[in-house]
């Protein structure tokens, strides 16, 4: 299932990650203001990654620590893509995964592809 799905800018890249408020719905706080996610990358690293969001009205989730190492790891750009997804397991609970994407052009059209990580 989609949590978020969003292109970067540069703040993303220096900072922190903003995402869309409607994405709450999928992680659980626990009456906190963050959660740390335990997801998986695409190289099958399991990394941790701190959620937080504002207390108040206005939740304004962001992804702050463990994401400027992603972001490094995978030498992401302005107007890559990260994706995140929630699979349901009912013995394992909910898991996560994070892909990392950049434009292509293949055979003729633009799509997304996988970014692999930097080593």
């Amino acid at each position: 299932m989609l949590v978020f799905s969003k292109e970067l800018k540069d703040t993303d890249l220096r900072v922190r990650f903003s995402f869309p408020t409607s994405s709450l719905r999928h992680l659980d706080f626990g009456g906190n203001n963050f959660v740390d996610l335990y997801v998986k990358d695409s190289s099958g690293e399991l990394r941790v990654i701190r959620c937080r969001k504002r207390d108040g009205e206005y939740d304004k989730p962001v992804l702050s620590k463990g994401w400027l190492q992603f972001v490094s790891d995978y030498d992401l750009r302005v107007a890559d893509k990260v994706v995140l997804l929630r699979e349901d397991d009912p013995h394992l609970g909910s898991q996560f995964r994070i892909e990392a994407k950049r434009k292509i052009i293949l055979l003729g059209e633009e799509t997304w592809g996988d970014v692999p990580r930097d080593d």
